[in-house]
């Protein structure tokens, strides 16, 4: 949990602080970011690191940027928007956390009310993944009529005021634009892995017939020399000039292939494969699937197969894209994603062959 300036500064109280605190480890404590993330995967209770990376997944409308976010703040924009019904938990169990540690369960409401004072009527951005869920403040006061305050009881404290002085004293904290439009990403757009002037459209040169070799921490892989390289979090995006680019706030990509690797919390591979399936198909429902799993070897390891299928909102014209997926480890899964319109996958069979052949693990 982390505590920014402005939560600080913001506070009328050290129990105003406290309130909020003992809020967000109230949704910690009764699990409500996993309860919350199962289901809006909509997959069983083994959801882990793979269902943030795949239900957060971007891929635009021609399987564009893979985003695996695992367990990275862009998770909570999606998966913890909380219900009403676990703000109302966190509330009650935040009041009795409150009353045991000394405060008055009263500053829960209460910083409540400056939030909501100081965002206007919308209240601030990040509270709108903490929904109101309606008679907030009356519910949190009934609850602090029955606790009973623990006998050490905290009263603003010099420290707390302290802290409060010296932020004050400095500067203004920089918004999020202006730390953003400060310090731009050499060579990208913001959100984006490709080059702002980048473009999807026009001819797209087939893939050369000369390869390069492309080596990372846990793999090695050779593609045509013709592809350029744009790296992620988790995981590369080899594609050929206008092939790639941005639009409408969005990375996108109509031939290439994305591979990376993601921590998740199954160690069998279909169970896996399902919720990355998923995620894409989520993301992306002009896609569907061409029949089942077909069993593979992908650097000399037990893999499956299965394609995808459906008519780009960027080209137009029908596309497939077949997805190749295996573990590295008990904990790691590795995807292979290879992209191309119909019309021209007799072109790009020879490279996407070639790229899965020259596939080799290095750990």
């Amino acid at each position: 949990m982390f505590v920014n300036r402005g939560m600080i500064d913001a506070a009328r109280s050290e129990g105003e602080m406290a309130g909020v605190m003992a809020h967000e480890i109230s949704h910690v404590a009764l699990r409500h970011g996993t309860a919350q993330a199962t289901k809006s995967q909509g997959a069983g209770p083994q959801l882990g690191a793979i269902g943030g990376a795949i239900l957060g997944a971007i891929i635009g409308g021609s399987v564009g940027d893979i985003v695996a976010q695992g367990s990275q703040l862009g998770v909570g924009a999606y998966l913890l928007k909380y219900s009403r019904e676990y703000e109302t938990q966190a509330d009650v169990l935040g009041a009795q956390i409150l009353a045991r540690a000394g405060y008055d369960p009263i500053n829960l409401a209460r910083m409540f009310e400056t939030i909501e004072k100081q965002g206007g009527n919308r209240g601030p951005e990040w509270l709108s993944s903490h929904p109101n869920p309606g008679n907030r403040q009356e519910r949190i006061a009934q609850e602090a009529r029955q606790l009973q305050i623990s006998p050490g009881r905290r009263n603003q404290s010099a420290e707390f005021a302290g802290a409060q002085e010296e932020l004050r004293r400095m500067p203004p904290a920089p918004t999020m634009s202006e730390i953003a439009s400060s310090n731009p990403r050499p060579n990208t757009g913001s959100g984006s892995r490709y080059p702002d002037d980048a473009r999807v459209g026009g001819v797209v040169d087939p893939p050369s017939s000369r390869y390069r070799t492309v080596e990372s921490e846990f793999f090695r892989i050779s593609v045509p020399d013709n592809w350029m390289q744009f790296p992620g979090d988790t995981s590369v995006t080899f594609a050929p000039e206008g092939a790639f680019g941005n639009k409408d706030g969005e990375s996108v990509f109509t031939h290439g292939a994305i591979v990376g690797i993601v921590d998740v919390s199954v160690s069998d591979l279909q169970r896996a494969s399902d919720q990355y399936i998923s995620g894409i198909l989520q993301g992306n429902p002009y896609l569907t699937a061409e029949g089942r799993y077909q069993q593979t070897r992908l650097g000399g390891r037990n893999a499956l197969a299965l394609r995808l299928s459906g008519t780009s909102r960027i080209t137009n014209q029908r596309e497939i894209v077949d997805v190749y997926t295996t573990m590295v480890s008990n904990r790691q899964f590795f995807y292979v994603v290879q992209v191309a319109p119909a019309n021209a996958r007799r072109q790009y069979n020879k490279a996407f062959n070639g790229m899965l052949q020259s596939l080799r693990f290095l750990n």
